[in-house]
């Protein structure tokens, strides 16, 4: 998504030796590895957070993972909450315990805003996932977790601008 190809950006930028992006659209990832043409640095791996053991096989050799997977829309949890417990509940569970079996040193927790006094299926699932990761810390055993709040960006994935210009 949006976030995560400015990520990969910086963090490119940056020199960074190894990014592996993992997610489950295909397309997204091969329009994402047309637009970097194919950097030797990136890895690709289709996947889901639904899928403990291939976000175990994906973290192999990682040393710090961004967890950014999540169903965002409003409309979509108003109608499908099992599906956003699912996802953002159930998918950070699996990251956390991916991560520690990987022993990945650091995890952070792209959350969003609309977890401060949720009101929503979709912001009780991120409040809900931003508990489970904090309380994943172990100050002797395990990663490090953190989490920050992400709100909306004017032209990013599903930003209303477009809406208002189509208008």
């Amino acid at each position: 998504g949006f976030l995560g190809r400015a990520l990969v950006q910086k963090l490119l930028a940056e020199g960074s030796e190894r990014i592996c992006i993992y997610s489950r659209n295909e397309y997204n990832q091969a329009t994402m590895r047309a637009d970097f043409k194919d950097d030797p640095r990136l890895r690709w791996f289709i996947g889901d957070v639904r899928d403990v053991d291939r976000l175990q096989r994906a973290m192999d050799s990682v040393d710090s993972v961004i967890h950014a997977a999540a169903l965002k829309r409003i409309e979509v949890g108003q109608y499908n909450p099992d599906e956003m417990v699912k996802t953002n509940v159930l998918g950070t569970i699996n990251v956390i315990q991916a991560a520690s079996r990987a022993r990945i040193e650091k995890v952070l927790l792209v959350s969003s805003d609309k977890a401060y006094e949720p009101k929503s299926p979709y912001g009780q699932s991120k409040a809900m996932a931003e508990s489970l990761t904090l309380n994943a810390n172990d100050p002797q055993y395990g990663p490090r977790f953190a989490v920050v709040r992400y709100g909306n960006v004017a032209g990013s994935t599903g930003s209303v601008i477009p809406t208002w210009r189509s208008a």
